[in-house]
């Protein structure tokens, strides 16, 4: 198995449609160990019984907007486990209202958000993760298409895609002297609860059935095992990089 016995935290889990259930999922299958955060009490609700479900070996408080909250958890991972060996960052938000209208009318505060949850929090993580990680430690996270392309209704997360990849760039450089990775997935449109709030996703489901050499969507599943790659001994040398797993779709000009 490729990940035996690796200790694996999972930031992002919403439910057992999510990108972050698909790759837990694989995790498991690859013989991980795992962890989930939640956000808050309607979250924990949904989060404990995928954690059983999945073999989880605890679930903790994490806001990523909270630094408090986000030391915490690094305490309390620490003394749990002692050192993390892969960390999922399966976490992105927007205001609903600056997914519908025009990106231009997106607001200063809006602007903020998308940018602090999305893109920031992978930062914020990474800082305070640090002192577990180790050699061959891997960090990944979840980006779209739509942070080079124009993809209609993606609008600020777009934006703050764009510089979730580069936070990638920036934090594999630093954090690779000391032998840790970090890679950003550039999933499909996948039908999951995040994607839903995205207007203009609705007609791509076709497109990518129609024009991607593959000639399907992509799963969860899929998204899993390139995950469980990326985090295996397997990627020794991959860092730094944005990887898609998108049936080729992005590959099209047309």
């Amino acid at each position: 198995m490729l990940l035996q016995g690796k200790k694996a935290l999972i930031l992002g889990l919403a439910n057992n449609k999510s990108i972050a259930c698909g790759i837990a999922s694989c995790f498991k299958e690859q013989g991980a160990r795992l962890a989930f955060n939640y956000v808050g009490d309607a979250i924990k609700k949904r989060v404990e019984p995928l954690s059983e479900e999945l073999g989880g070996e605890f679930t903790f408080q994490c806001d990523v907007s909270d630094d408090a909250q986000i030391a915490a958890a690094a305490d309390l991972v620490k003394e749990k486990w002692g050192d993390v060996d892969i960390i999922v960052h399966s976490i992105a938000f927007a205001n609903r209202e600056d997914l519908t209208g025009r990106f231009v009318d997106t607001t200063r505060e809006g602007f903020h958000l998308a940018l602090d949850i999305s893109a920031y929090s992978l930062t914020g993580i990474c800082r305070a993760f640090e002192p577990l990680l180790h050699e061959g430690s891997s960090v990944l996270t979840m980006t779209y298409h739509g942070s080079t392309k124009v993809i209609p209704g993606y609008n600020v997360m777009g934006v703050a895609k764009a510089a979730l990849e580069a936070s990638v760039r920036y934090l594999a450089f630093e954090l690779g002297e000391k032998g840790v990775r970090v890679n950003a997935i550039s999933a499909g449109p996948i039908k999951t609860l995040a994607a839903s709030a995205v207007s203009g996703l609705k007609n791509i489901f076709n497109r990518v059935e129609e024009s991607a050499p593959l000639r399907r969507n992509v799963t969860t599943h899929d998204v899993g095992g390139l995950a469980a790659f990326l985090a295996s001994d397997l990627a020794h040398g991959v860092t730094g990089s944005v990887i898609y797993a998108d049936s080729g779709f992005s590959q099209m000009g047309i």
